[in-house]
């Protein structure tokens, strides 16, 4: 790691922003920052979805060298870490055209290795990087209440806390470059475990002829209670498979989890199996589907679960 770093790191006022990325999570939260009064430049590759957005103010860049070029801090939420590698190390990337002082936010759920690349590759141009994935999904996108796990140096997260407060209602550095990287991974493993439980309490529940809302009006409110219950069991009595989160996305941070857990030696059977029936339902053509669709293969384990006389309401 570089040696390079600072106490303090002030930006411009007014601060101009850059955001890559404009998709189920990246649009309201570029909305979120148009509303409050920043000047934002945006890049996606496909620019149909960034309609809206140019309809709001916002100003369009062509690549991303040109989206450097008018920013002070560019964030950045794409879907793949081989993504985010070409978005900021390639030749017409990011960081081969960061300037002195520049910052940049990568808000993708990628590795922590990947991470602390950036970071490097930043400092060795006198700028910074931070990473600083998001949970709460569609809604908190929406709603601006992210989870915002912040990796990198302590001096930049403060500086760029305003904007970040702006997208997020929960900010919290975790350590050096790659540490927030790590904590989204925590954050995804207690996912997949919550979510086995609500889907196989939702799959008893219906064989033992409950009512599937009658049920959650228990349960959500008792000790079981959580952000899945409230907020995708409902969907999943309702048969909305519906992405505020991709399956396909999911499999790719419990796969880095997974490579990440090898790496230091440890066995996570809860996850390696909650992966696998992710795997299966990808397979049938759910990769584009949210998370809890996870329901969908248990009922695969299950041929003769669902019945003709299943309310409309029920599972």
């Amino acid at each position: 790691m570089s040696s390079f770093s600072t106490e303090t790191v002030t930006l411009p006022s007014p601060v101009r922003i850059g955001w890559v990325g404009t998709g189920v999570m990246g649009a309201p939260l570029c909305g979120h920052l148009l509303r409050a009064g920043y000047a934002l430049t945006i890049y996606t590759r496909t620019p149909s979805k960034a309609e809206g957005l140019l309809q709001q103010g916002a100003i369009w860049a062509c690549s991303p060298a040109e989206l450097v070029v008018d920013a002070d801090v560019v964030l950045s939420m794409v879907g793949f870490p081989s993504e985010v590698r070409a978005l900021y190390l390639s030749p017409q990337g990011l960081l081969p055209h960061a300037r002195s002082g520049q910052v940049f936010v990568d808000m993708t759920t990628s590795e922590p290795t990947l991470a602390r690349e950036l970071t490097r590759v930043a400092q060795s141009r006198k700028a910074f990087a931070l990473d600083a994935p998001v949970s709460g999904g569609d809604v908190g996108a929406r709603n601006g209440t992210l989870s915002i796990m912040v990796g990198g140096d302590p001096a930049v997260f403060g500086a760029v806390t305003p904007i970040l407060s702006v997208l997020g209602k929960t900010l919290v550095h975790q350590g050096s470059a790659g540490c927030g990287q790590h904590a989204k991974l925590c954050n995804q493993m207690t996912i997949a475990g919550t979510m086995i439980g609500v889907c196989e309490a939702l799959v008893y529940a219906h064989r033992a002829g409950l009512d599937g809302e009658t049920l959650l009006r228990s349960i959500r409110s008792g000790a079981a209670g959580c952000w899945t219950l409230e907020h995708l069991a409902p969907r999943m009595l309702k048969r909305d498979f519906g992405a505020g989160f991709f399956v396909e996305h999911f499999i790719k941070d419990m796969g880095i989890a997974l490579d990440e857990a090898k790496r230091m030696g440890l066995l996570l059977p809860g996850l390696t199996l909650v992966r696998t029936l992710y795997l299966a339902i990808q397979s049938h053509g759910h990769g584009r589907s949210g998370t809890h669709a996870l329901l969908l293969a248990l009922e695969d384990l299950s041929p003769t679960f669902m019945t003709a006389d299943s309310a409309p309401h029920s599972l």
